[in-house]
């Protein structure tokens, strides 16, 4: 299946807030979530649950 480059879920990568560089790759829905994405996930440099953001 081809991929369109304006498609309604691009891949989007999410950066550790807590400066280490741990990434995570993900994709998101443009229509739910316009804005730039924020999750709380594992940060195994840290050893322990950071915010994410959303890096364009």
């Amino acid at each position: 299946m081809a991929q369109h480059t304006t498609t309604a879920r691009p891949i989007v990568t999410l950066r550790s807030t807590a400066g280490t560089g741990v990434t995570y790759v993900t994709r998101k829905s443009r229509r739910n979530d316009p804005d730039r994405l924020v999750l709380r996930k594992y940060d195994a440099v840290a050893r322990r649950h950071v915010d994410f953001r959303e890096v364009r």
